[in-house]
């Protein structure tokens, strides 16, 4: 009779502990069956699969890519509805200082009824995403992509200058005041990181170098593009892909995560001494409403 179900009878025995196993407790091994308890056993002692990069092993599915792209269509929705989120949820660095969420809220935000900004960010992310992520691992992914989008915004802050009040008021700084949205500063950052990790690997690079080059002049030959946020992402996702690098050429799984952290910590205080060159009159800005 089965030990798990005393009331079955069962017609194998387990061929790793040799106990009787109904046909529900059975599971197909590489010889013969294995009950469900030895099954559960091997799980939780063999040595967990990682991706070449350390991350855990997943079915392939760029599920983090296809999360984001569905959260950035959804509030692109909501800003077609409502354009009052954009300027509500823009980064811009008079508004920063007061709004820290900005730095993140923007990477999530497109320009308002531009299916073109959208529709190629998006593409651009699916392209990339497909193709780090299950390389990465799904958490690694994400933490570079926020943290590139992140550093995107502290790259437009860092390259506005130094505001003066009289400026502000005549709009003489006009880039403290111009509120930047997109996806495009994390995503530059999965270029970053591709070029990194590709290299590392020994894989070609040559077609992304023309492909982050093309991007960037876009930036300069095209108006109303920060280019700025596309330079920040860049060297943040250069940064945190080498973090993943050596701690592969380390082999420390930790060193990892505790590197992405101290990356974003980084970011952050180049953010916050930034703002500490400004004066405190100026800081204390909060009329920012996306003029």
């Amino acid at each position: 009779m089965c030990p798990r179900h005393p009331d079955r009878e069962a017609y194998v025995r387990c061929q790793r502990c040799g106990r009787p196993a109904c046909p529900d407790c059975q599971r197909p091994a590489p010889v013969g069956i294995q009950c469900v308890d030895c099954v559960r056993e091997a799980a939780r002692t063999s040595r967990r699969q990682q991706t070449v990069l350390g991350g855990r092993v997943t079915d392939g599915r760029p599920v983090v890519t296809f999360t984001l792209i569905g959260i950035c269509v959804a509030i692109f929705l909501i800003q077609w509805v409502s354009p009052g989120v954009t300027n509500d949820f823009a980064f811009a660095p008079v508004a920063g200082w007061v709004e820290p969420w900005r730095f993140v809220t923007a990477m999530f935000l497109h320009s308002p009824r531009s299916l073109m900004h959208i529709g190629f960010n998006m593409y651009a992310l699916y392209i990339i995403g497909s193709y780090l992520e299950p390389l990465m691992g799904r958490g690694r992914f994400l933490a570079v992509y926020l943290v590139s989008g992140i550093g995107g915004q502290v790259g437009v802050l860092l390259l506005a200058g130094n505001p003066t009040f009289i400026g502000l008021v005549s709009g003489q700084d006009a880039a403290w005041l111009t509120p930047v949205v997109g996806a495009s500063g994390a995503i530059f950052g999965l270029f970053g990181a591709l070029i990194v990790l590709n290299r590392h690997l020994n894989r070609s690079v040559a077609g992304i170098y023309g492909i982050v080059l093309l991007n960037a002049a876009i930036g300069f030959i095209i108006p109303n593009i920060a280019w700025q946020a596309h330079l920040g992402g860049f060297v943040v996702g250069l940064a945190g892909a080498g973090v993943l690098v050596l701690a592969r050429r380390r082999s420390l799984p930790a060193l990892a995560w505790s590197g992405l952290v101290i990356l974003f910590l980084v970011v952050a205080a180049l953010a916050y001494a930034k703002y500490l060159t400004v004066p405190e009159t100026i800081r204390e800005l909060t009329a920012f409403r996306g003029r």
